[in-house]
């Protein structure tokens, strides 16, 4: 599973995510048969080389460490430079979008979820797979074999380089989804209890639901707000639900080579299983012009997982958000920081302008609802919608609009959430792009 490191990477505010009930992170390189586990080791590589149809290029290097000596590792990653850059932007975001309580802190959060469960964890800047003194023995085997699968992913892909590209999380949060759903059936295929299960009618349903159903064993993780748990779940579970469906269709050993490039392919088939590359629906960059009113705290990709997220979060309705989510083909968002407070502007591209006005309105009424305006009625026959919110005690006076746009003949919707005492749009709207 990933580190603190390679959360910047999956749904960038997270750190690490949750496999079979284990917070853990992803292994590399040493001798097989020399250092700590050595057994564990020697009685896995061979068989997920045999799964995966590649070898080992080079043995991987396992160490322990201390639970004090992780959890220093862990806070060092949350406090640096990028960590809080990042985990800052995501909060912005998600505050503004009633994702998390206006008061909640992200950075102790992932630090509690963290210390809740990790049992190991994966520095790819040394390579090697740390796992926890003391770990129990049932854990310990499936955060061995797990990791051991990105060791040996890291040495077909660089999983550094992949951590680094900050600047579409929609893309990370993909390629992640791969690397983890990969280890995780991994996990299961050479484990000698779940791998029989994984061959049977529904098993692969039946270990899902399982792995959900766990998470509840876990107090911080089960009282985190919903976009957090799912956002830590998905690389894992959507990922696994990806990688099931390609190896049924292509050897599994090329699929190192063919990641996804956003999660639109990963949860829709006909966005990325196509006769070649060139016909794949590969996303529309969207950029953003800068602010012509107060200063860019964060900006990046939510892509259509995220998207439905955000949705459901308010309209209660997983069909409904799946529907909705379904067509966006490339976004981007900013959040700015005014003398009035933090503002929003977010900018999605859409397969059509069906869809586009299908968003409009679904988008509408989870405004509406997150700022408990009531339910929306039937949809106003119009491409604009706009909504002001009263302040409150703990917040001042906003203003919500959304507008269907054509920018280079495709429909846009720019959804804007603003301090009510902004006379203009914080940007040129008529200056938003697109491309490849």
């Amino acid at each position: 599973m990933p580190t603190v490191r390679s959360a910047l990477i999956g749904r960038r505010w997270a750190a690490s995510a949750l496999s079979l009930l284990v917070l853990t992170a992803c292994g590399d390189k040493a001798k097989v048969g020399d250092g700590p586990y050595a057994d564990l080791v020697a009685k896995y590589v061979p068989r997920i080389e045999k799964e995966l149809g590649l070898p080992f290029k080079t043995p991987p290097k396992l160490e322990l460490r201390s639970r004090e000596e992780v959890g220093a590792f862990v806070r060092q990653q949350l406090e640096s430079e990028r960590g809080r850059a990042q985990l800052a932007g995501q909060e912005a975001l998600y505050r503004i979008l009633g994702l998390i309580p206006d008061t909640m802190q992200l950075t102790g959060l992932l630090q509690r979820l963290l210390e809740e469960q990790i049992v190991g964890y994966y520095d790819p800047a040394t390579k090697v797979l740390y796992v926890v003194e003391g770990a129990p023995a049932a854990l310990l085997q499936q955060t061995v074999s797990h990791e051991l699968v990105h060791a040996l992913q890291d040495q077909y892909v660089a999983i550094d380089s992949i951590q680094k590209q900050v600047d579409d999380a929609d893309r990370q949060s993909a390629a992640q989804s791969v690397l983890e759903g990969q280890a995780v059936l991994m996990q299961l295929r050479v484990d000698p209890n779940a791998g029989p299960m994984l061959k049977m009618p529904g098993g692969w349903d039946r270990i899902r639901d399982v792995i959900r159903d766990g998470q509840g064993g876990m107090p911080v993780f089960a009282s985190a707000p919903r976009a957090v748990r799912e956002g830590l779940l998905f690389p894992y579970l959507g990922g696994a639900d990806f990688v099931r469906r390609y190896i049924e269709k292509r050897p599994e050993k090329e699929l190192l080579t063919d990641l996804p490039t956003s999660t639109k392919q990963i949860l829709n088939d006909a966005s990325y299983f196509t006769a070649d590359r060139a016909s794949r629906d590969e996303p529309t960059t969207v950029t953003l012009p800068a602010p012509r009113t107060g200063s860019l705290v964060y900006s990046n990709t939510l892509g259509e997982f995220e998207t439905r997220l955000i949705l459901v979060q308010h309209i209660k309705d997983e069909s409904l958000a799946r529907r909705a989510a379904s067509g966006v083909d490339g976004d981007r968002f900013a959040i700015l920081r005014t003398p009035q407070g933090d503002a929003l502007v977010w900018a999605s591209v859409w397969d059509s302008a069906v869809d586009a006005g299908d968003f409009l309105d679904t988008m509408g009424d989870a405004a509406r609802r997150r700022y408990e305006l009531g339910v929306q009625g039937a949809p106003a026959l119009n491409t604009a919608r706009r909504y002001d919110i009263a302040a409150t005690a703990t917040r001042g006076a906003r203003t919500v609009t959304l507008a269907l746009e054509q920018v280079d003949g495709r429909p846009v919707v720019i959804y804007m959430d603003l301090p009510a005492s902004l006379s203009t749009a914080p940007m040129d709207l008529a200056r938003i792009s697109l491309g490849r």
